[in-house]
């Protein structure tokens, strides 16, 4: 091995050290991260850690980027195309919520309230609609394939030019219902996870909530169209 792929290797590993560190912090401070805390844990001087991470905020994009693109990986895991599209959706909302119980500080870090001072580089775009275009995924081959069934009304007035102006992106064809749905649908699965652990689910739900978050998806899945 060369010195500077030896150097990379090390960098890279001293990087995600300290991304493991950090995510630690998360589970006690919260987004609160503290550069000097994470050199504090891993027994360096502030100072070497500025070296991977020229601030607390670049820090944060990248621990930001990592838990989207993991949600993101683990809801494209279950999906399967070619399976019925209400299936699909389901599926992923629920490989969502599965990630989300398994690493709630994470969801908490890009679902929960924003980080007070910090503002998200464009970086983080396309890792944060994963999910989103997964949804959209769904509807967009039920759409193809004929499937949509008692889709909501098309929108109306400036949100619904808002959407129209959205839904050109994906093909001149695609209403921007299919947009909205998808919103919706998204929004409601941030919602019924964020609910669960959160707390707003305690001493009403306890013994069966897969089986109420599922009750949930099925119910936007059939708004946006796609029967059961």
């Amino acid at each position: 091995m060369s010195a500077a792929n030896l150097r990379a290797r090390v960098r890279a590993e001293m990087t995600e050290e300290i991304k493991q560190v950090a995510r630690r912090h998360l589970a006690t401070d919260g987004a609160n991260l503290s550069l000097r805390a994470v050199a504090r844990d891993l027994g360096m001087a502030s100072s070497a850690v500025y070296r991977y991470f020229a601030s607390r905020d670049d820090l944060l994009t990248a621990l930001i980027i990592d838990a989207y693109e993991a949600v993101g990986e683990a809801a494209a895991r279950q999906d399967t195309p070619g399976a019925e599209p209400a299936a699909r959706w389901v599926a992923i909302s629920h490989a969502v919520r599965d990630w989300a119980l398994e690493n709630p500080h994470q969801w908490a870090l890009i679902y929960g309230s924003p980080v007070p001072g910090y503002q998200a580089p464009q970086d983080t775009i396309e890792p944060a609609i994963r999910v989103i275009m997964l949804l959209a995924g769904v509807l967009r081959d039920a759409l193809t394939a004929g499937k949509l069934t008692d889709v909501p009304p098309q929108p109306e007035g400036r949100f619904g030019e808002e959407m129209a102006a959205v839904a050109q992106h994906f093909g001149a064809d695609v209403p921007a219902h299919l947009v909205g749905a998808t919103m919706y649908g998204f929004l409601h699965l941030c919602g019924a996870v964020s609910a669960e652990l959160f707390g707003q689910l305690n001493n009403t739900i306890e013994e069966d909530r897969r089986g109420f978050f599922g009750w949930q998806m099925r119910a936007t899945a059939r708004f946006a169209g796609l029967a059961d």
